[in-house]
């Protein structure tokens, strides 16, 4: 098995006559986590709709697990083990907490949503194995207690753990990480970063797109550095941190 979970080869997508990324190679090694970061605009959240299938590339291939995955519909990406969150929170504020979960749990489900609300027996049987898987997931993530309250009535930062909660429902092998600090204080920082250490250890392969440096030098065993849709730079966090291609790129001249 390669070593590499993910990888990106000459990827590139333009929209109109805007090139926003550009001819990217990028790997991500498994069973680690990676951050990709860079100023605003620079392509960051683009690549990750591009992986997921909510985007088509202009060139270049997706490579996961060592096989091509470009233009793959995002339920089937899903499916194959490729999990996300999205830089503003994408929850179900009618559903109570566990139904979210649950929700991400029917990925994986015999039944699927649909047909297991028709519940005859095998279905309801199965039903009860989801939410029972949910309310596991809930706990990993610290919101047992929230299992019954209305999702649209929570925090940002307690949505952000729940978004997290349901793509683990998923069974991921890969889990992509989009600004998952945005809008949180000090504190709740903290705690998502030790969660997406606790999901490492796992086994479960992070890749992360945060604007957030000290949670980023903190938590990652490699960080790439894009910039208008190019890779610039690659290396550990204090390799990075020194780099003058990424302190120009941030900076200025």
């Amino acid at each position: 098995m390669s070593k590499n979970h993910l990888e990106l080869i000459n990827l590139r997508k333009v929209f109109g006559g805007v090139v926003a990324v550009d001819d990217l190679n990028l790997s991500v090694r498994r069973g680690t986590i990676t951050s990709i970061i860079g100023p605003n605009g620079a392509g960051k959240t683009t690549i990750f709709n591009l992986i997921t299938g909510y985007l088509k590339p202009s060139g270049g291939i997706i490579k996961y697990d060592g096989r091509a995955v470009n233009g793959k519909k995002p339920y089937r990406v899903a499916a194959l083990g490729i999990a996300r969150t999205f830089q503003n929170v994408q929850i179900f504020s009618d559903m109570t907490v566990l139904e979210n979960v649950m929700v991400g749990r029917h990925l994986r489900s015999h039944s699927g949503l649909l047909r297991s609300s028709l519940l005859p027996p095998f279905f309801r049987k199965e039903e009860k194995k989801i939410s029972c898987d949910a309310e596991k997931w809930l706990s990993f993530v610290g919101m047992a207690e929230e299992a019954g309250r209305s999702a649209g009535s929570l925090p940002l930062g307690s949505q952000r753990m729940l978004e997290t909660a349901r793509a683990l429902a998923m069974e991921p092998n890969l889990l992509l990480f989009d600004e998952p600090a945005s809008g949180l204080n000090a504190r709740e920082t903290v705690a998502m970063g030790e969660l997406i250490s606790k999901i490492k250890e796992m086994g479960i392969t992070v890749v992360l797109v945060e604007h957030d440096m000290e949670l980023v030098m903190d938590i990652s065993d490699t960080v790439s550095v894009i910039n208008f849709g190019k890779h610039i730079a690659r290396g550990t966090p204090a390799e990075v941190q020194v780099n003058p291609d990424v302190i120009t790129a941030y900076l200025g001249e």
